[in-house]
């Protein structure tokens, strides 16, 4: 198989789709890679680096999709991307389809077969490629959330730790999974107040006895989230509804409960956000205010920290590629139940059932789509 790797177009995206070692492991089993140019330069992986384990670099990102039998990103592609796609061609990487009408109409109209990382899932039932990214966006909300909370930014000038004789900061987590856990450590590591509200009652137990106390849990409603928001420095958004459009828990209304310069750090911004003021921003603008409030919402914060996001990306998605590779996709895909979660779009069809009810789309059954077009190929 030939597997193209193109350089990620989107603002301040330096995550680059394969890393030398993974390439290394396709080359070794007999499989072409093509790479365009510098396409992990951002993060320190130069062109040599790629041609030393056999990689072919390319110009053009044309050249990538218009050779490779499959293409492997890190963010969802660019409508310019999107129309280089086509029938037969397999694209795998970062989706999320529910809240983007767009890309989801231009991967329906390029007749490719499209995975999505977010909904590929294992044996216990959890999403192993999105959890990589889950782990750094958690974290790095702290880390956001600390900063613009700080005057120069705009926000109540408070310390997230705060120092002896002083309160520390509030922080509010909506969402007890892996984003939320992971900010909850880091806050927690700072001296934060930290509080987190979900649904599971299974999953406050962990974490309570977990961190034996040292983290508070609410069961999440309504009334919970008011009473939190009041007294709120930082509310950070971890609500993930696998493959479907994020829940607006955070009405516009409800920001005039919160102090003013207090932040907001949606990480669902990828599935739509989860505060109803939420509007995508990027790594170059990554803030803007709404009644007071400071509002962060960048699309790719991974991108951000991007050397390490590849890495930890890779080490998840490589025996995927390795099985996409040596299997082909349509094997691959029957063989493999959790690959076949992850299969959103497939010749003009989507074969995702929350994105086909958020955009209105008729669903088709993965296994049956891929069944027909087997049909159609071989008549």
């Amino acid at each position: 198989m030939i597997i193209g790797v193109p350089k990620e177009i989107k603002n301040h995206e330096y995550r680059v789709g394969l890393t030398p070692s993974v390439v290394r492991e396709l080359t070794r089993n007999g499989h072409e890679v093509i790479v365009e140019k510098h396409s992990g330069s951002g993060i320190g992986l130069e062109n040599d680096q790629y041609e030393e384990v056999g990689a072919r670099i390319v110009e053009t990102a044309s050249e990538v999709f218009a050779q490779a039998d499959m293409i492997v990103k890190v963010k969802e592609p660019q409508p310019a991307e999107c129309k280089m796609l086509r029938p037969g061609q397999l694209l795998f990487t970062y989706l999320h389809l529910a809240p983007d009408p767009e890309q989801t109409k231009l991967l329906v109209n390029s007749g490719a077969t499209c995975v999505a990382y977010e909904t590929v899932t294992d044996d216990a039932g959890t999403l192993p490629l999105l959890a990589p990214m889950s782990e750094v966006a958690g974290r790095m909300s702290i880390q956001e959330a600390a900063v613009c909370l700080e005057k120069s930014k705009l926000g109540s000038g408070v310390l997230l730790g705060g120092v002896p004789g002083v309160e520390p900061a509030n922080v509010v987590i909506i969402g007890g999974g892996v984003v939320g856990l992971n900010a909850a450590r880091m806050a927690m590591g700072l001296g934060a107040n930290v509080t987190i509200l979900d649904r599971s009652i299974t999953r406050l137990k962990q974490i309570d006895e977990l961190y034996e106390g040292r983290i508070k849990t609410l069961f999440s409603t309504t009334d919970t989230i008011e009473s939190q928001l009041r007294t709120a420095d930082s509310v950070i958004g971890a609500v993930l509804v696998p493959g479907a459009a994020a829940p607006k828990l955070v009405t516009r209304q409800m920001l005039s409960l919160m102090k003013k310069g207090s932040v907001l750090v949606d990480v669902a911004i990828d599935q739509g956000g989860c505060f109803e003021t939420s509007k995508a921003t990027t790594h170059e603008d990554p803030t803007y205010i709404v009644d007071g409030i400071i509002h962060y919402c960048v699309a790719n914060m991974p991108g951000g920290v991007a050397r390490t996001s590849t890495f930890a990306l890779n080490n998840a998605t490589m025996p995927f590629v390795l099985e996409f590779a040596d299997k082909g996709y349509h094997r691959a895909l029957m063989d493999n139940a959790h690959l076949r979660n992850g299969l959103n779009v497939h010749n003009a069809m989507v074969t995702n059932e929350a994105v086909a009810e958020a955009l209105g789309y008729n669903y088709v059954e993965a296994v049956t789509a891929l069944h027909n077009s087997e049909l159609r190929a071989t008549a």
